[in-house]
């Protein structure tokens, strides 16, 4: 959390900022979607605006957070893979070794980290309490998963770096949907899915009322993380 995060006892206001893992509602069949989900787990007198855009990548945060609605206090970001779909095709390049295809995903890594370090560093300059949010993999009995966990895995190390260095709280998602039925496709969360991931970010703003933690010690200062 930040130096400026609300005391437990103070209602707060959490906006949601990234993707359409936020904004699943064309995806849920008339179900609840993440937000209306999260303001059933938030304590009484906290408010939630959602400013996530299915489709956006990570650039398109810097947007969103403009629109952030007055008294905002806490901000939570899910993002990045839109930007990891838009790097899909190196998987089918070849190389002519290992250490070839390593330099090929790390020219992507490269790319998204810097993307996303500048998008929070912009998030930041809000100095509200932020949490992010991994990117998660696809549903187990995907044939692919593996193979698409392993590419995640270069995506989401830069993002686990990005939230130990600005000092923000971290949301597993990869351990949060960890079932089929959370998945309402491969890549948006189901109505199941949704409530899981409202119940982590819930979590993650009130901490008090959960004695699971971990410490990290991070480049600027400790983070608490899910």
């Amino acid at each position: 959390m930040t130096d400026d995060t609300v005391e437990p006892s103070t209602p707060g206001h959490v906006v949601l900022l990234g993707d359409s893992i936020f904004d699943n509602k064309s995806y849920v069949g008339g179900g609840p979607d993440v937000v209306a989900q999260l303001r059933e787990e938030l304590a009484p007198g906290w408010k939630c605006t959602l400013l996530a855009v299915d489709g956006d990548v990570t650039t398109g945060v810097v947007r969103q957070v403009r629109s952030l609605p007055p008294g905002a206090t806490h901000l939570v970001v899910s993002v990045g893979g839109n930007d990891a779909l838009g790097y899909a095709h190196l998987l089918q390049q070849k190389a002519g070794s290992v250490a070839e295809a390593l330099s090929i995903l790390g020219d992507a890594q490269d790319q998204f980290a810097m993307n996303y370090a500048s998008t929070i560093r912009a998030v930041s300059v809000e100095g509200l309490a932020l949490t992010l949010c991994t990117i998660y993999d696809t549903p187990p009995s995907d044939p692919d998963q593996r193979l698409v966990r392993t590419a995640l895995a270069l995506f989401n190390d830069q993002i686990t770096r990005a939230a130990f260095s600005f000092g923000a709280s971290l949301i597993d998602l990869r351990l949060i949907c960890n079932e089929d039925r959370d998945y309402a496709n491969p890549v948006e969360p189901s109505v199941r899915g949704g409530r899981k991931i409202a119940q982590a970010i819930a979590a993650a703003i009130h901490p008090e009322q959960d004695a699971c933690r971990s410490l990290i010690i991070g480049g600027r200062r400790c983070a608490a993380s899910r």
